[in-house]
This record gives structure tokens, sequence and C-alpha cells, in this order.
């Protein structure tokens, strides 16, 4: 019985020893997995951390290469720039809202005229084939929606003028009468919008070709009419053209040469 009581309580104790120990063990071994399954997760997680970390830098320098090379990218390369860029706006239709003016018939606005005097009229003739001696300006003098027109009449033997007239569109298409100079060596020029009249000054002896001066006169439009806004006076140098002064002629070679 003390055999079986020694065995048994060898057996105990070995069977306590024995489950100690197993017990230390399985609990070591367990204790050992999950800090082995822990420390595995951990290099795991480590890993696909790195993994994920090299294919964002992979992808990124994938798309820094293809921004930079061959100008397909984001920009081409160097540095961006600072100074901002003028975008231009094409316009399909001009800007200027200005039309052309409407030619008219000068000779028959003269001729059918009744403040053109009947000296003009008559004289006015084709100075070869048909035309005659006539310049007409278009241009803004009377402040109108619609280009005035100046005549100026001229001779046709030396062009000079005889005649300024302006004529101003009415409403229904027709031209009226609101300036005329008539005298000798007379000629009107559209100024930015001012009305310009030239008048060439004879003394008795003075050619047709050297007049002893000239006036100009500036007229400008006021409510319905034209008023005289400034006046200039030349005197021109009667000895240039007189006539009086005699070029030397050539000198004679030396006989012999």
């Amino acid at each position: 019985m003390r055999g079986l009581t020694a065995g048994g309580d060898v057996g105990g104790r070995g069977g306590e020893r024995g489950d100690g120990r197993d017990a230390g063990r399985d609990g070591e071994r367990s204790g050992g997995g999950r800090a082995a399954t822990v420390r595995r997760g951990r290099r795991t997680t480590g890993l696909a951390a790195s993994a994920t970390t090299l294919v964002g830098l992979a992808a990124f320098g994938l798309f820094t290469v293809g921004c930079s090379t061959g100008g397909t990218g984001t920009r081409d390369e160097g540095p961006a720039g600072t100074q901002p860029v003028a975008q231009v706006t094409p316009s399909g239709e001009a800007s200027s809202s200005a039309r052309p003016a409407a030619r008219v018939d000068p000779v028959a606005l003269l001729k059918g005229d009744p403040k053109v005097s009947e000296r003009v009229r008559t004289d006015l003739k084709p100075c070869t084939g048909s035309d005659y001696p006539v310049d007409t300006s278009y241009g803004t003098l009377t402040g109108g929606s619609v280009a005035d027109v100046v005549v100026n009449v001229m001779t046709c033997a030396d062009s000079v003028g005889v005649g300024t007239y302006v004529y101003q569109r009415e409403g229904n298409g027709s031209y009226r009468n609101v300036f005329a100079i008539e005298q000798p060596a007379v000629y009107g020029t559209i100024d930015r919008g001012d009305l310009v009249v030239t008048t060439q000054v004879y003394e008795k002896k003075d050619a047709v070709a050297y007049p002893s001066g000239e006036e100009v006169i500036t007229y400008r439009w006021a409510g319905s009419r034209f008023s005289e806004h400034d006046r200039v006076h030349n005197d021109f140098n009667r000895a240039v053209g007189s006539g009086g002064a005699v070029l030397p002629g050539p000198e004679s070679e030396p006989a012999g040469n």
C-alpha cells in the first residue's frame, strides 16, 4: 500500500510535476505562440506599410518623369513663370462704328444750287472729256451722323479756286448749302472737324502763280451756321519768283580742249 501510496504519491507528484511543467510549457508555448503571432503580425504590418510606401514612391516617380519629359505632363521642365499671361480675345467685327460716307455728284449739286452764282455755274465745264475742275471732300463738320460735303471749284487753265461750298445732308436724303464763298484763289479743307478756308492775296502786279500773301480762316459750326474761329495772315517773300535775277550761264571752255 505504501508503495502504491508512494507510487501514487509519486505518480501524483509526478503528475503534479508533470502537469505543472506541462502546463508551464503549454503556457510558455501558448504565450510564446501569441508573442510570435504578434511579432509576425507586426512584421507583416511593417512589410505591408513598407510595400505601400514603395508603391507610392514608385507612382510619384513615374508621375514626375511623365510630367518632366516630352512636354506631355502638367508642365515642361523649368520653373513655373511668375509673370501674368496676357490673354487676347479676338473680335469678330471692327471696333470702329464709322460708316463710309455716301458719294455725291458734286456737279449736280452745284448746278442745282441757287446759292452758286450764275457765273460759276456757266463756267463749270469739263476740262478734258468728262473731268470737271472740282475737288470733293467728305467729313464731319456740322456734328451730324452723316458726313458733310465740301466742294471746291477751280479753273481749268491754272487750277485756281473760284468757289468753296459746304453741303449738309438732311433727313430726306437731300443736301442743303450751309456755306459758300466765291472769290479768286479760294480753297476749303476739313481739319479735325473745322472748316479751313485759304485765300490768296494779290496785289496789282502779282502774277497768278506768285501771290503776295494768304489768309487762312478757320470756321467752326455753332448751332445752325459756321462762325469764324481763327484767322492767320501770311506775307510771302516778294523776291522769290520775281524773275528779276538771272542765273549765270556755263563758262565756255578754252580753245584747243
